[in-house]
């Protein structure tokens, strides 16, 4: 659902024309109705003074009052339409770019995910605020324009001089205010992304001194985003107030102009100010739309970034569940390049096939390709070229609703979200208590937990602050267990382990095993590996060796130039 300024406009229209089209008719109304004050001056002047007829003059208070309250109700119900269309708006809007802002994080291609979402709530306000109707009611400015000139040409002459010229500067603002509002936007972005990172990072940055720096780093951009806005903020204002100037004093003039027609006999002393106070409203939405201006820069800015997002990631469709997963894996010359070049291969025509029940050792050196392919195994990137196929099935046409609960994954960096021990364990699922406690006893952490404050029910941070390491593997080697999956990929999950955390998993894999899970282990333990059943060696992004697990370890053994795994 790609979306630029202009369409979405278009887009709003399409699905919510008839409340468009209840705020059109309100608009309409009240712009008539606002008429009342010009006609009631005129009446005023014209026959209430000459005639000195009190009754006419209170009927014709009771009028305006009663047309007051009547606008006031008007304004009132296409403001509760416009938050309602912007309701239905960021509604419809937040999901898909959730989720294109989230596979874009998935792919490190963005990591400003928040971000965009603040550009939906900017969307949504600019529906909410009155810059949205003073876009509306400019429309109207020609008709209050044609009243004057139904009173005298001259008049009518003068207004539209000055409505162009209130029009000139409307343009001027948004010719000088276009670019640093544009650009303004996006240093926000930067500046906020960077910020970000380096909280998440905080106690690295303290520990070695490095906060200095990264501030230095974040004012630079900061403080360019300051001097851009302030510089379409300071031409923003000057125009303002220019525009005040002009429209006071034609609204001065105008009175000057009707009295001297009036002196010569070709006006009336209440048409005179019926005159200035028409002008008045044909010029006040002009004056608006420069006011709201830096407004509407902030939204088109908000609507190109979330153009460009849901272009490169569009709404994904909801797939057709197939059969239950069992665990069957299969690699078939999967290879992933960098920036789409098959001269730096990250991994290179990968071939392999797992049974379920099988536990499958991957070793090697550093940066050889390791974690890139648990990644593409529970289809967290997609292969470059060849396919993983889970059942037979491409594992990239799966259902994710479905196949999620059937994959078991524990990466190299430990993410724990904040929340609960429990509702990290049941992947912020509802909580089934009895799944929980059999999937931390399954990772050999069920004592553990008792022993925390509150038990399960104890709250820790993003990035499991309140834990240490190895109990954060552990937990999140029970989210991994949770719901018994068909396919298990751990990466490096003894990282932090003592003994018994050692023995809690060696434990939990041979329980897996038995309920006929595929097992993927990336490690260097020969303590892990004599649980493995088959052995993947990789070098470089490629297959070295593969085969049983015996056979496999003794070739490595007989090899000096390659390190026996410790």
């Amino acid at each position: 659902m790609p979306i630029s300024a202009t369409t979405f406009i278009k887009f709003i229209f399409q699905n919510h024309k008839k409340a468009l089209w209840c705020i059109a008719l309100f608009s309409a109304i009240i712009n008539l109705l606002v008429l009342t004050p010009s006609v009631y001056m005129l009446q005023v002047y014209d026959r209430v003074l000459p005639s000195r007829n009190e009754i006419t003059l209170v009927m014709l208070s009771i009028i305006v009052i009663g047309v007051f309250g009547i606008i006031a109700l008007l304004e009132y119900c296409r403001s509760m339409i416009a938050i309602y269309i912007s309701k239905k708006v960021d509604r419809e809007l937040s999901n898909a770019v959730y989720q294109a802002a989230f596979y874009a994080n998935l792919g490190h291609q963005k990591k400003d995910a928040a971000n965009y979402l603040n550009d939906v709530t900017t969307v949504r306000q600019f529906f909410t605020g009155n810059a949205i109707f003073a876009f509306i009611d400019a429309p109207w400015f020609p008709f209050f324009i044609l009243m004057i000139f139904l009173f005298n040409p001259w008049l009518g002459a003068f207004a539209l001089f000055g409505a162009g010229l209130l029009i000139i500067l409307a343009i001027v603002n948004q010719r000088i205010t276009q670019k640093p509002l544009a650009e303004a936007g996006k240093t926000a972005h930067q500046s906020a992304n960077i910020a970000g990172a380096n909280l998440r990072y905080a106690s690295t940055i303290e520990a070695m001194g490095m906060l200095p720096d990264f501030q230095q780093r974040w004012w630079k951009l900061h403080k360019k985003f300051i001097q851009l806005q302030q510089q379409a903020s300071e031409y923003n204002g000057s125009v303002t107030a220019v525009t005040r100037f002009v429209r006071m004093s034609l609204q001065s003039l105008i009175l000057g102009l009707g009295g001297w027609l009036a002196i010569r006999g070709q006006l009336t002393p209440g048409m005179m100010i019926a005159g200035s106070i028409l002008l008045g409203r044909a010029l006040a939405p002009i004056e608006q739309l420069i006011t709201a201006w830096k407004q509407w820069g902030n939204t088109q800015s908000a609507l190109l970034r979330l153009e460009q997002l849901l272009t490169e990631y569009p709404p994904q469709p909801e797939k057709m569940a197939l059969p239950a997963p069992k665990g069957a894996i299969s690699v078939e010359k999967a290879s992933l390049y960098a920036e789409q070049d098959e001269q730096s291969a990250i991994l290179s025509q990968i071939d392999f096939q797992l049974e379920p029940g099988d536990i499958l050792g991957v070793i090697g050196s550093s940066a050889s390709g390791k974690s890139t392919l648990a990644r593409l195994l529970v289809g967290i990137q997609p292969a470059s070229s060849g396919i993983i196929r889970f059942d037979g099935a491409d594992i990239n046409y799966w259902n994710r609703a479905q196949l999620g609960p059937a994959i078991g994954y524990l990466s190299q960096e430990v993410e724990i979200f904040a929340g609960t021990i429990a509702e990290n364990i049941a992947r912020f699922a509802e909580v089934d208590a009895d799944r929980v406690i059999e999937a931390a006893k399954n990772a050999g952490v069920h004592e553990m937990i008792l022993r925390l404050p509150a038990g399960y029910d104890t709250p820790v941070g993003n990035g499991g602050i309140g834990l240490s390491g190895g109990q954060k593997q552990r937990v999140a080697l029970a989210r991994a267990l949770y719901g018994s999956p068909k396919l298990l990929v751990l990466d490096e999950p003894d990282a932090s382990l003592d003994d018994p955390g050692l023995i809690a998993l060696a434990q939990a894999l041979a329980t897996m095993q038995k309920k006929k899970a595929t097992i993927v282990l990336i490690t260097h333990r020969m303590q892990l590996l004599a649980l493995t059943s088959k052995v993947l060696v990789m070098h470089a992004g490629q297959v070295q060796h593969f085969g049983d697990t015996r056979s496999v370890l003794n070739k490595l053994m007989k090899q000096p130039e390659i390190k026996r795994p410790e």
